[in-house]
């Protein structure tokens, strides 16, 4: 008995480790009830958001493998003073959803076909996903982190207020915000698909927290 002991041992931290290894990146982002959106000053400058250069990253974890993609972003506009965004929002293009860390052929062209259908974010019904701010608070003392940005995010028709941690940059007429890599729960959107609360199978089991970076570019009107 004390030899199998010493001969499981090893494999359960080895197992403890993959598993650590693959949980998501990023701060736990809390979801909370909706807010009110924020309104901006007359004298806010108007910002629309390029769509070419903004993008959101995504990685999706389960124990033993992951996998990255982005989805696109189809429009937005910020209303911004002093270098300070004061309100604004942006549409989430979730049928553009693709996977980058598979190549045609390879399971590629199933796998964004299953992040579209029904398990996932359904997007015949849902095709669209929106990020509305609710309210703006500057941060010191942190050099990747300029603000706290408090926002309505829409997922498959489910809204959710969430504070997402951003580096906002002006140069000129170009405004730059960037997040960390942060966390969601998925099940508060409604996607539970492999999730260990509807009794998946502990080895086929998908994390619920999925890892999310948004990356917004906009130029004054």
């Amino acid at each position: 008995m004390k030899n199998f002991v010493k001969f499981l041992f090893p494999i359960l931290v080895l197992g403890l480790m993959v598993a650590c290894k693959n949980e998501p990146k990023g701060e736990k982002v809390e979801a909370k009830e909706a807010k009110s959106a924020a309104t901006a000053s007359a004298a806010a400058k108007a910002y629309a958001v390029n769509t070419a250069k903004s993008s959101i990253t995504w990685t999706g974890t389960k124990v033993g493998g992951q996998h990255q993609g982005t989805i696109g972003i189809s429009n937005g506009s910020l209303s911004v003073k002093d270098g300070n965004i004061q309100a604004g929002k942006f549409d989430i293009d979730v049928n553009s959803i693709t996977v980058t860390d598979l190549k045609a052929g390879e399971g590629k062209e199933d796998l964004e076909g299953h992040l579209k259908a029904g398990d996932f974010f359904e997007v015949a019904k849902h095709p669209k996903g929106e990020f509305v701010v609710t309210k703006v608070e500057s941060v010191s003392g942190d050099a990747n982190i300029t603000h706290n940005i408090t926002g309505n995010l829409t997922l498959k028709g489910i809204t959710k207020s969430v504070t997402l941690p951003a580096n906002v940059a002006m140069a000129g007429n170009l405004l730059t915000a960037v997040t960390p890599d942060f966390k969601i729960n998925r099940t508060e959107w409604g996607i539970k698909y492999g999730s260990g609360l509807i009794g998946t199978a502990k080895d086929k089991i998908i994390h619920d927290d999925i890892s999310l970076v948004i990356n917004l570019t906009a130029s004054a009107k």
